[in-house]
């Protein structure tokens, strides 16, 4: 078989041969590492790239298509690449992604370049004083911040009737291979922009499918790390047990390239210095992956296959695959505890009384007075109402008005709820599962495909792979595995805590065997024929 390049199979739907942007197509199609290495070479400079990247910006973001995945570009951003090139030239290099443009969502806190709003018009008028410590590492790599991206407004805990993708400063992010379907949430834009090419790299959020539901949707690699690995402090929070902040690329390897700059230990997050926390090198993982001959895989099948006949049929073929290849695969391998996880209220209990903590937090630490960002979620709240054109046009606020009312971290309700929910996603979920079938890492369809975006009625769900790993705070990978009828299918695998090395190099792994790379068609609508 060809090796490199060659060996990946392009995958898309019926679509027009014309890029939306064709001078920026040939950089556009380009991963990370492919990037890196021709700035190594000299063949392209960091600011050619990122002027490059932000014409496409508007040929594909703000006109064309009209995808609306970046709220904005940093003002700052080729300033910021000459300088980077300047340091080429010196022989100063700060890592592999020097020079590297990198979209980051818009509830990750950026000081300069841009501003931060969480999709929410009640934080527009004010700038953050400091970089979220995400956003530090990046710029310490060497990564362009380019702009921010839209996304579910407060990360999609606003509203049960929400619509993916929306946020009251950017509209609706749109879905660049069928473009009236949902681009998946809360980090829809970065997932988005991805798969459009208008960066190689995008940090997303995850509190529950945050980073895997948009990654799946859009046809792109999502990694959600284990809580801890990448410190959460300046990012808008909802759940200090749930939250984290992980790559999006168009590989795995670039996903983890992009991983290795984020991780790492943070005094400002307590999550951070856990055992087997701190910086990983996942980067190397997904470079030499192993071979799938002997590796140990569970297929968790229960709540996770059955609601979709198009996903289960393309992961039943991916597993196929595999089993050719050498895996061994324990099928099925389910998760005891999952049924109950997805019809217990405790997750929902958890969320809304640590949302109201760390937001109440987050808003009184904000720069500027009472007139210019609300510093309670009463204030939030009052702000939506007496805005309500535009925040409320849509869809309501009941979960943020859930949250105001809760007593707080002490109240015993949550904290029954809390250690319920982490004992079976955890202790008799996934590592239980890990542990009595001898497996390596569990597999399940991510989604779906994506349905129709609705803004008056809301995301319709079906179903997903992604909630146990979430309330375990365990890593998950979402990887493409083909597509029907336009629409990208993903598979997740799940693993231990602090497992990301391994995890990676098996995605790798399948990502290497499987050569599947969905190419965005900007289709209107999934054809009839």
């Amino acid at each position: 078989m060809p090796s490199g390049a060659e060996q990946t199979r392009q995958v898309a739907a019926p679509a027009p041969a014309r890029d939306p942007s064709p001078d920026t197509a040939e950089i556009a199609a380009l991963g990370a590492g492919d990037l890196a290495g021709r700035l190594r070479s000299g063949e392209l400079s960091s600011a050619e790239l990122v002027a490059t990247l932000l014409r496409r910006i508007d040929a594909v973001d703000r006109a064309g298509p009209t995808l609306r995945s970046v709220l904005q570009v940093a003002d700052d951003a080729e300033r910021v690449a000459a300088g980077l090139d300047a340091e080429r030239v010196r022989g100063h290099l700060r890592g592999p992604l020097h020079g590297v443009p990198v979209l980051v969502k818009d509830n990750c806190d950026t000081a300069s370049g841009a501003g931060t709003t969480c999709g929410s018009l009640a934080l527009a008028a004010t700038r953050p004083a400091e970089d979220a410590t995400a956003v530090r590492r990046l710029r310490a790599a060497g990564c362009v911040v380019l702009g921010k991206t839209n996304l579910s407004e407060w990360a999609n805990f606003r509203s049960t009737h929400s619509a993916s993708g929306w946020s009251a400063v950017g509209g609706q992010t749109r879905n660049p291979h069928v473009l009236d379907r949902s681009p998946g949430g809360s980090s829809s834009g970065s997932g988005a922009a991805v798969a459009a090419g208008l960066a190689p790299l995008a940090v997303g959020t995850e509190t529950d499918g945050s980073i895997l539901c948009p990654a799946a949707f859009c046809g792109v690699v999502g990694i959600k790390p284990t809580v801890g690995r990448v410190s959460r402090a300046g990012v808008v929070p909802i759940s200090q047990s749930q939250d984290t902040v992980g790559p999006m690329a168009r590989t795995v390897l670039d996903a983890a390239l992009l991983l290795d700059a984020l991780a790492g230990r943070d005094p400002r997050d307590p999550a951070t210095r856990r055992r087997g926390a701190g910086s990983v090198d996942t980067a190397a993982a997904a470079m030499h992956p192993p071979r799938l001959r002997g590796v140990r895989l569970g297929v968790a099948r229960d709540v996770h296959f059955g609601y979709s006949e198009r996903a289960d049929r393309l992961v039943e073929e991916a597993l196929a695959a595999l089993r050719s290849a050498g895996a061994t695969l324990v099928d099925p391998a389910d998760i005891p505890t999952a049924a109950a996880l997805t019809a217990s209220p405790d997750e929902l209990t958890v969320l809304l009384h640590e949302f109201k903590d760390g937001v109440e937090a987050y808003l009184r630490g904000r720069p500027g007075d009472r007139d210019a960002c609300p510093r309670s979620l009463d204030e939030l709240i009052a702000f939506n109402r007496r805005h309500r054109d535009h925040e409320l046009r849509w869809f309501g606020q009941e979960l943020l008005c859930q949250a105001a009312a809760t007593q707080g971290l002490e109240a015993p309700g949550y904290r029954r709820a809390r250690a319920r929910g982490w004992r079976r996603a955890r202790r008799e979920g996934i590592d239980h599962a890990l542990r009595t079938h001898d497996v390596e890492a569990l597999v399940v369809p991510t989604m779906g495909p994506a349905p129709c975006t609705d803004l008056v009625n809301g995301d319709a769900h079906h179903g997903a792979g992604y909630q146990v790993a979430a309330i375990a705070g365990t890593p998950a990978i979402t990887l493409p595995v083909g597509e029907s009828c336009g629409l990208p299918i993903g598979l997740t695998v799940l693993g231990a805590a602090f497992s990301e090395v391994r995890l990676v190099g098996i995605a790798a792994a399948i990502e290497r065997e499987l050569q599947v790379r969905l190419v965005p068609a900007y289709l209107p609508a999934v054809p009839d024929a």
